[in-house]
This record gives structure tokens, C-alpha cells and sequence, in this order.
């Protein structure tokens, strides 16, 4: 399916966008109901897990889903936003057409039902939001070895780094001290899959960017 967009700009805000979300994943046919379990939205992407029922109360029977104790089934939506010149837009896509955005949360996969086939795409979606929800939230401080070095725009690598933060605009910002150099490095989180924490210094303070503008005024 392709972009869908609202002229009429109803949806303006978080909270329209929210209902929105909830209005397409809730609907009613002659024989079955689908109604919305949970919604969330990371970044400019809305996940979803549906409910879906038959009229009648008997089980739902899907080649895909192993049917709930209930006689239901619950499956993972992903619906692609942004906004056109003040006109929302979305592109909605089942767990099972395999979505490359992978960011949602456990609690809401927690929500599906299982799946018949553990090697279809909408397995492999869901590891991919598992492994992205393992990447660890490092503190202030943590030393770290990145699974693999990380080449910089200057053409340089980093590997070992520690956490700390730098304000802009009135923001704290993470960012990471590169063990080799002492410069300053922004990383995505997906840099971070497979690290490993070399040191805590979790509940203290880190020295690390007094450090760094020391040196810079030496």
C-alpha cells in the first residue's frame, strides 16, 4: 500500500495523531471485529497491536497466527508517518510483509500471538525489535568496546569510548569520549549492538567532558 495523506490537515498533533491511529485499527465486517491493544510511536513511526475477533465467538482460525486461548488473534502493525506541507500522511504494513522499521517495543510484542511459522517474515520483524530493544542504555561514565571499530567522518576509527554528554540549545545530548584520542563522537544507538561494558561508572559523576574542555584550553 502506498502513502495515504489528509488534506483537510485534521491531524495536527500527537494526540490526533494517536486517534487516528486507533480509528484504522479498529473495524467491524459481517463476521469478524479488530480492535487496537496498544499503539506507540518511535520517532516518526506508529507501532501497533490489534486485536481480531470473530462475530460469531468461535476461533479465529489464520495460517499465520496460533490462535489465542480466547478464540482471538493479535498481529504487529507498523504505519510509516510524516507530515507534507502540513498534511499528515501514513503507509501502513503488516508484521508479517516483513517492515524494515524494527524499533517496537517489548511490552507491545508481548501483546501477539504466536506465530506457525518460525521462519516467516513476521518472525524475523519481531527479533529485529528484540534486538533492538537488547542494545543497552549505557550510564554516565560506562567504558565501552564497540562489537566493531566505528569509522569516523575524517576517515579515522574508534572502538573503545566512554559515555558522557555535551548541552546544546539547553539540551543534555549523549555523546562518547574516544579512548584513543579524547575527541568527542556522536553514535546511534544501532552502533551499539553487541558492545560490551569494559567499566561501570554507574551513580557517579564523570569527569569526562571537563577533561576534554581542559585539554582544549591548555
Amino acid at each position: 500500500m502506498g502513502w495515504v495523506f489528509y488534506t483537510d490537515r485534521r491531524v495536527k498533533s500527537y494526540a490526533d495523531e494517536k486517534a487516528e491511529i486507533a480509528r484504522l485499527c479498529t473495524f467491524e465486517t459481517d463476521t469478524r471485529k479488530t480492535v487496537l491493544l496498544k499503539a506507540c510511536k518511535v520517532g516518526s513511526t506508529w507501532y501497533a497491536a490489534a486485536k481480531v475477533m470473530n462475530i460469531d465467538g468461535t476461533p479465529v482460525e489464520d495460517k499465520t497466527y496460533v490462535t489465542d486461548a480466547d478464540g482471538s488473534i493479535a498481529f504487529g502493525a507498523v504505519f510509516l508517518t510524516r507530515y507534507d506541507d502540513g498534511c499528515w500522511g501514513y503507509k501502513n504494513m503488516e508484521e508479517s510483509a516483513g517492515p524494515v522499521e524494527s524499533r517496537a517495543p517489548l511490552s507491545l510484542l508481548a501483546l501477539l500471538s504466536e506465530l506457525k511459522d518460525p521462519e516467516s517474515h513476521a518472525h524475523a520483524w519481531r527479533q529485529r525489535c528484540r534486538d533492538w530493544a537488547a542494545i543497552p542504555d549505557y550510564d554516565e561514565g560506562d567504558k565501552i568496546k564497540l562489537a566493531a571499530p566505528v569509522t569516523l567522518t575524517d576517515g579515522s576509527t574508534c572502538q573503545i569510548v566512554t559515555a558522557t554528554h555535551y548541552w546544546r540549545g539547553g539540551q543534555k545530548r549523549r555523546c562518547y569520549r574516544i579512548e584513543e584520542t579524547g575527541g568527542l563522537v556522536r553514535l546511534s544507538k544501532g552502533s551499539l549492538a553487541g558492545s560490551e561494558l569494559l567499566s561501570s561508572a554507574k551513580g557517579a559523576a564523570s569527569p569526562v567532558l571537563a577533561e576534554f574542555f581542559s585539554a582544549k584550553r591548555s
